[in-house]
Order: C-alpha cells, then structure tokens, then sequence
C-alpha cells in the first residue's frame, strides 16, 4: 500500500534534483556577474582581500576536516583514509544542496551500511548533529566578521574577540540547516558587535560556494561523532543488558 506513496516521493526527489542540477550550471554565471559587480564599484584592491577571506575559510574548513580524520583515527579506532572514501557521497550531496537536513537520509544509510554504525546510535547522532552541529559554518562566521571589521577599519581587541567567538558558536547551534542561513545570522552578529552588518553584501558573491563547503565539513563531523559513539558503546551495543544496572539482592532475614 505505501509502494505509490514511494514513487511519489522518488518522483518528488528527483525533480528537485534536476532544479538543482540546473542551478548549480548557472551558479558559476551568478558568481562570476556578482564578483564583477563588487569589483568595479570597489576596485581590484577589495577583490585581493577577498580573495584572503575565501582561502583563509577553505583553510579554516581543510583543518577541521583534518581534525575529524584524526579523531576517526585516535578516538574512533578506524582507518581516516578508507572512512575518508566512505563518506565521499554525503559529502557530495551535501555539497551540491548546501543542507545538512536534505543529506540526512544519505547520511543515516551511509552510517549503518558503509561505516556499520549500530542503528540506534545512527539515528540518533545523526539528526541531533544536523540539529545542532554547525561548526563550520561558526569557524566561517568567525573569520567573515573578521574581515568584514578590517575592512571597516573596526578594530576588535581581545575581550570582543573572545565575545564574538562565544556568540557565533551558540548562535551556530540554533542556526537552521537550511541553505544561505548563516550569512542572515552573521548580519545580525555583526550588528550587535558594532560592526557594520551592510558588509554582509560584499560576501554574498562567494558565499554560496563557502556554504556548500562548510555544509560538507558538518555532515563529516555528524559521520565522525557517529564513528567515535559507536565505539565508545561497543560493550553496550553487544549487550544492551550490560547497562542496565543488578538489582540489589534482598536483606537476609534475621
């Protein structure tokens, strides 16, 4: 009975697929007419920092990565390389919809069919990180109202450096895992730090692409914490009474 409630949805998928297929073909355009935009009203002085901004996050966002390989290797006990290769079609598909919910479902059956993650710690870990695990949009966010300030000329000292840290991580925790919504939480960040949020829009050209790979590097980090959860509870997971606590024996009567 659910069979043409399947293929309605398959059908569904796919179409939004092709939508995105066909977006992502005019997004090199897009990029290229903003970029061109932003340069000729700023000069080709901005489009050097720019250019600063945009590695310093892949920078940000290739050690993190490296971070989580190295958790896999020291906490999770498994090779990084071949957890590496696993993962590859999450990342793939989470770059492309720059959404860690729409990847959920890709990455639930990566976790339990290639990374052989038990079931209950799958679906667990994996929607709660979806949830609440966006650390490299807050690595991204860190390093923009950075920029964003010197470009400014606002000067950040330690104690709001230190603040603005604080306020981007617990606001990475309650941001939506939905496309574009960080660069709207960074105005907002922005805007209580006394730096002008109207730089946001000096970042709009290339913060598609940004998102598409800090998107990446968060769903590796919900695949990682679900390596390194399932073996932590190994003893558990192989025998679920093992937690569960003896009950006293009772008093010996007098």
């Amino acid at each position: 009975r659910s069979e043409p409630l399947s293929r309605l949805l398959q059908t569904v998928q796919e179409v939004a697929m092709k939508i995105v297929g066909w977006a992502m073909r005019l997004a090199p355009f897009a990029v290229l007419g903003l970029i061109s935009d932003f340069v000729i009203r700023a000069g080709l002085d901005a489009l050097v920092g720019l250019s600063a901004y945009i590695l310093s996050v892949l920078l940000g966002l290739i050690a993190l990565l490296g971070a989580y390989l190295l958790i896999v290797l020291v906490l999770g006990r498994r090779n990084p390389f071949a957890f590496a290769g696993q993962v590859v079609e999450a990342q793939l598909l989470a770059f492309s919809t720059s959404s860690s919910a729409a990847t959920m479902p890709l990455s639930l059956r990566v976790a339990e069919d290639r990374l052989k993650v038990a079931p209950p710690i799958a679906r667990f870990v994996i929607p709660l990180g979806a949830t609440v695990n966006m650390d490299g949009t807050a690595l991204y966010q860190v390093v923009a109202a950075l920029f964003i300030a010197q470009l400014f000329g606002v000067e950040v000292n330690t104690a709001q450096f230190a603040l603005l840290v604080v306020t981007v991580v617990g606001a990475s925790i309650g941001s939506p895992s939905t496309p574009g919504v960080g660069i709207i939480i960074l105005a907002t960040i922005l805007q209580g730090m006394g730096i002008p949020a109207a730089g946001v829009a000096i970042l709009l050209g290339v913060d598609r692409i940004l998102d598409m790979c800090r998107t990446a590097v968060n769903v590796t980090g919900d695949l990682t914490a679900c390596v390194v959860m399932d073996r932590w509870l190994e003893d558990v997971k192989d025998d679920p009474l093992a937690a569960v606590p003896e009950s006293a024996p009772p008093a010996s009567e007098s």
